[in-house]
C-alpha cells in the first residue's frame, strides 16, 4: 500500500532545520495574492490611469486538526497539547534572532505556483516560504480531568522573500527595454530614475529622452519615456 504524504513545515531555526509532519493532511488551503495599485487622475480623461505599485504579500491559510484519543481517555490520557504547540511556538519570538523564525510549508513538488511560465521570470516554487503570522487554537474534546485531547488550528502563514530572492527572480537587473512613466505630484527625475533603473543618478537619460530642459520642473500627468541604458 503507497505511504501517504503528509504535509510538513519546516522550521530553519538559527542553529538548526526541525520538520514539523501534520498529524492530519488538510483539507483545503488557500492561497491569497494582490497586487497595489494607483490612480492616476488626469483632467479630462473618463478613467484615472492604473499604475502598478508594488506585489502585496501572499498570504496561505489552513485548518490542521490534532488527536490524542488513540492513548486513552483517562487518568493517562495524552495532551494534544504535545502536537499543537509544535505549531504555536512558530508564532513566538526565537531569542538569538529577536524574531520568529522562517518557515517553509511542503506537501508536493506541484504546489501552486509550480507551473508558471517563463514569462513572469524564474518564479516557479514547490513550497510556501513563509513566516507564521497567526496560530488560532480551538480545543474541542476534554478528559475528565481537563486535558485537551482533540484540536483544530488556524494557521495563517505569510510569505517571506529576501531582497536577493526577488531580485534573482524578477531579473531586474537589466533595464534594457523602453519604459514609461506619468509623472505623478512630487516626481523628480533621479526618483524616477531610481525607481525604473535603480540608479538615481542617471536622471539625465530620462531628461534627454524627453528634451526636458529644467530637470526641476516637471508637469503632473505628463507621461515620460524612459529610454533602456545603453
Amino acid at each position: 500500500m503507497e505511504q501517504l504524504e503528509k504535509a510538513t513545515i519546516v522550521v530553519m531555526w538559527k542553529d538548526e532545520m526541525e520538520f514539523i509532519p501534520v498529524q492530519f493532511n488538510p483539507t483545503e488551503y488557500t492561497l491569497t495574492k494582490g497586487a497595489q495599485l494607483a490612480e492616476i487622475a488626469i483632467p479630462g480623461l473618463d478613467t484615472p490611469l492604473i499604475q502598478f505599485v508594488r506585489g502585496q504579500t501572499e498570504t496561505l491559510a489552513l485548518d490542521l486538526y490534532f488527536d490524542t484519543t488513540d492513548d486513552g481517555m483517562g487518568t493517562n490520557a495524552t495532551s494534544v497539547t504535545t502536537l499543537t504547540d509544535q505549531i504555536y511556538q512558530l508564532v513566538k519570538i526565537e531569542p538569538d534572532t529577536h524574531a520568529p523564525p522562517v518557515c517553509s510549508f511542503l506537501w508536493h513538488k506541484k504546489f501552486p505556483g509550480s507551473d508558471v511560465s517563463e514569462k513572469v521570470g524564474n518564479q516557479r516554487r514547490s513550497d510556501f516560504q513563509c513566516v507564521v503570522e497567526s496560530v488560532k487554537q480551538r480545543f474541542t474534546l476534554f478528559s475528565p480531568e481537563g486535558v485537551p485531547l482533540r484540536a483544530i488550528v488556524t494557521v495563517s502563514l505569510r510569505e517571506y522573500k529576501t531582497l536577493d530572492e526577488q531580485l534573482k527572480q524578477l531579473n531586474l537587473n537589466s533595464p534594457d527595454k523602453t519604459q514609461s512613466h506619468v509623472v505623478q505630484r512630487g516626481d523628480t527625475l533621479s526618483g524616477i530614475a531610481g525607481r525604473h533603473y535603480r540608479m538615481p543618478h542617471r536622471w539625465r537619460e530620462v531628461a534627454d529622452a524627453n528634451r526636458i530642459a529644467d530637470p526641476r520642473r516637471l508637469d503632473v500627468g505628463v507621461f515620460l519615456r524612459v529610454p533602456p541604458l545603453l
